[in-house]
C-alpha cells in the first residue's frame, strides 16, 4: 500500500486509521473510540436515521412530494429546477425526474473544465429524456483570473467557485421562471461522509471577493460574468420565492453500480472514472493537488460511505487505495496543461 499521508496541520500526530472504514488521522478533526472505530461511523448513521426513508416510507415520501410539486407546478412551464454536471447523481436525478412525471429545467453551470464524456453525456440526457437545457457561460479569462487567486491562497477548497456559482445559477433561473422546488442529487449513501476540514462554505462571499481581491489581476468590481450570490440574497429569494431544496435520491434504493448500468442503458450515459471526475478539473484537484498539497485523498470520505453502505468491503477500499488517483502519464500531461495554458506563472509545486 502507498505510504499514508500525514496530517499535514499536526505532522507529529501518530498515524491511525478506523478499524471499520478507511478514513484515518489525514482528517484532523477524526477521533477513534476503544475499539478503533471512527466518529465518521457514527456521523454517516445519524444522517441516515435523519435523511433515508426505506421500502413503503421511502416511496409514499417520494410520490407525496413529486405530486406536491406537480399540483404546485401545473400552471408554469416548469414544475422544478435542477443542476446537471453529467454526473452520476444528477444524470440520475434527471431520469427519476421523468420517470415521475415532472417538468424540471435543467441547468449547467460551464466553467470550461468540461470533459468531451460530460458534454456528451449532458446533451443525451436532455435529449433522451426531453427537457430544456439552459447553460451558464462564465467568461474563461474572469473565470481563470478567480482560480488563479485559489491556487495563490493557497486554500484547500479549490471548488468552491463552481459550487457558489452553480447554485447562483439555480437560483437566477428559478426567480426568472418563478419556480419554488429545486431537485438536489446529494445522497446519503454515496456522500454522507466527508471531514469539515477538507471542505469550505461555498456561500462565504465575503471570503470568496477578499482572496480574489487578494491575489486576483482583474478588479473584482469588474467581474462581470461570475454569478456572485450572497447569503442574503439567497434567503430573500428562497423568502419570495418560497424555494424548497429536496433530496429525492435519499428515498430511492441508490446503489451506486446499479445506479450506472441504469443511466447507461437509459439515456446512453458514458463512465468517467473517480467520483465527480466529470470536470478535467475536479479529476486535477481531487487526484493531485489535494492529495500531494493538503495530505487528502477524497477517495477515502467516498469509499468509506460505500462501506459503510454496504456497497463495498473495506478490503476492496483498502486495495483501491494502493493504485494512484490518476494515470502517472495522465497527470504528467494534466500538470502541464494546466501550468502552461490556463494557470501560466503559477509553480508546478504549488499544484
Amino acid at each position: 500500500m502507498n505510504a499514508p499521508h500525514p496530517n499535514v496541520e499536526n505532522p507529529e500526530m501518530q498515524y491511525q486509521i478506523c478499524a471499520k472504514t478507511v478514513m484515518d488521522t489525514s482528517d484532523r478533526n477524526i477521533t477513534f473510540d476503544a475499539e478503533g472505530i471512527s466518529n465518521h461511523v457514527d456521523i454517516y448513521q445519524r444522517a441516515t436515521e435523519r435523511y433515508l426513508r426505506h421500502g413503503d416510507d421511502g416511496q409514499e415520501m417520494l410520490l407525496n412530494t413529486f405530486n406536491r410539486i406537480k399540483k404546485q407546478g401545473r400552471s408554469r412551464k416548469y414544475d422544478c429546477i435542477l443542476g446537471l454536471s453529467g454526473g452520476v447523481d444528477s444524470t440520475y436525478l434527471c431520469l427519476l425526474a421523468k420517470q415521475q412525471g415532472l417538468r424540471p429545467l435543467v441547468v449547467h453551470f460551464d466553467n470550461g473544465w468540461n470533459s468531451e464524456l460530460a458534454v456528451g453525456n449532458i446533451q443525451k440526457c436532455v435529449q433522451k429524456l426531453g427537457f430544456d437545457l439552459f447553460t451558464y457561460v462564465v467568461d474563461w479569462p474572469e473565470f481563470r483570473d478567480l482560480q488563479r487567486a485559489y491556487f495563490k491562497a493557497n486554500v484547500v477548497d479549490l471548488e468552491v467557485l463552481t459550487d457558489h456559482a452553480f447554485m447562483a445559477v439555480l437560483y437566477q433561473q428559478a426567480r426568472k421562471f418563478g419556480i419554488s422546488v429545486v431537485l438536489g442529487g446529494m445522497n446519503t449513501v454515496t456522500e454522507a461522509i466527508m471531514p469539515r476540514s477538507w471542505n469550505y462554505n461555498k456561500s462565504d462571499i465575503l471570503n470568496l471577493k477578499s482572496i480574489h481581491q487578494a491575489h486576483g489581476e482583474i478588479p473584482t468590481r469588474k467581474l462581470r460574468s461570475f454569478p456572485f450570490m450572497s447569503p442574503t440574497r439567497r434567503r430573500i429569494l428562497e423568502t419570495l420565492l418560497r424555494i424548497e431544496t429536496v433530496s429525492p435520491l435519499n428515498w430511492v434504493p441508490y446503489e451506486y453500480e446499479t445506479v450506472k448500468s441504469a443511466i447507461a442503458s437509459e439515456v446512453g450515459w458514458r463512465d468517467y472514472g473517480g467520483k465527480h471526475y466529470e470536470s478535467i478539473f475536479t479529476r486535477f484537484y481531487q487526484g493531485h493537488i489535494l492529495p500531494q498539497k493538503f495530505g487528502i485523498d477524497k477517495r477515502r470520505a467516498h469509499l468509506s460511505t460505500l462501506i459503510c453502505s454496504g456497497q463495498m468491503t473495506r478490503e476492496k477500499a483498502l486495495t483501491e487505495l494502493t493504485r494512484p488517483a490518476l494515470d502517472p502519464a495522465v497527470l504528467q500531461t494534466m500538470r502541464n496543461a494546466f501550468a502552461l495554458l490556463c494557470l501560466s506563472n503559477l509553480s508546478l509545486k504549488t499544484m
